[in-house]
């Protein structure tokens, strides 16, 4: 098959496009055939070793954990799928090594999610991290509806999810970004409030008791989190681990099935969209990780295998 490999840490140079063996496919295991993966700055921070203290890693690796595609074949004892089935997948394994940026991809069943209707292949392969990660972290801090909750970074990949998801709660939503932005968001269903100084006191103008949850999704808004949130208030960071020191819950994704169905279940209920900023085919991949390492895209970075 063919796939993007690097064989030693780097910049996206280092990214080769060439034959790699098929997947073994074990028990309880799919192999699918991809449609589309999408990029995330994990991606290259993995690539670059900045993840090495913390990441068991394989060379030659192929990176990508976001997959979109069609099951090919299924292993032993593998029940819930049959081939031809079309699925989604926060593909992330226990080391870095077959991943996404491939024709081909082998997972465990439990990862995986049947691809939601209303989204085309692009925009389904955008979903499985950023998508997880927001439904996730608002899942965890209980969100209610009726209840208002302020998400740093809303015009980013995780955070235009959860404005949407937390909207489809029956939330009130308040959203950080730039002012170029700020239709981006209303369209999403959030307030939006610019970041930067002054924080604290534009969002307490709109909230002057306070907001019952915040989930920082780009870090660095600690002490503003703190200022605006309620005396029974909840907060999580997915980029700052000192708010484990102020009460609140320090997260990453994990690779759960069955919370990507009711997410993918959200999305066909709710028409929820993922907004696909770029597509490159596979061979241009380093052309994609450039592009994502810019942080100036609104949206997902797809790579498309057909």
């Amino acid at each position: 098959m063919k796939a993007i490999t690097y064989s030693t840490y780097g910049n996206p140079d280092v990214l080769e496009y060439g034959e790699q063996p098929l997947p073994k496919v074990g028990p309880g295991m799919v192999l699918v055939k991809i449609k589309a993966a999408s990029v995330n700055p994990v991606d290259w921070k993995i690539m670059s070793g900045g993840l090495d203290a913390v990441m068991d890693l394989q060379f030659p690796a192929i990176p990508g954990w976001d997959v979109a595609g069609v099951v090919e074949s299924v292993g032993i004892d593998s029940r819930q799928f049959t081939p031809g089935d079309e699925v989604i997948s926060y593909g992330r394994k226990d080391y870095v090594h077959g991943g996404s940026f491939a024709e081909y991809i082998a997972l465990p069943e439990r990862v995986l999610a049947r691809k939601p209707e209303t989204l085309d292949w692009n925009e389904s392969a955008g979903l499985p991290l950023a998508g997880l990660t927001a439904y996730q972290v608002l899942n965890r801090l209980g969100l209610k509806a009726g209840e208002t909750v302020l998400i740093h970074g809303g015009s980013g990949g995780v955070g235009s999810l959860g404005i949407q998801i937390a909207a489809a709660l029956g939330a009130k939503v308040i959203a950080t970004a730039s002012e170029k932005n700020h239709d981006f968001l209303r369209s999403l269903g959030a307030e939006p409030v610019a970041y930067g100084d002054g924080l604290a006191d534009r969002v307490r103008a709109l909230r002057p008791d306070g907001v019952d949850v915040v989930a920082d999704f780009v870090g660095g808004n600690l002490e503003a989190t703190l200022a605006v949130l309620a005396d029974s208030g909840r907060h999580a960071s997915i980029a700052d681990s000192d708010v484990e020191q102020h009460g609140g819950e320090w997260m990453w994704v994990s690779p759960v099935g069955a919370d990507l169905q009711k997410l993918a279940d959200l999305v066909d209920s709710e028409k929820i969209q993922v907004e696909v900023a770029e597509v490159f085919p596979l061979e241009k991949a380093a052309d994609a990780f450039r592009s994502n390492m810019e942080g100036h895209t609104r949206g997902k970075i797809i790579l498309a295998m057909d």
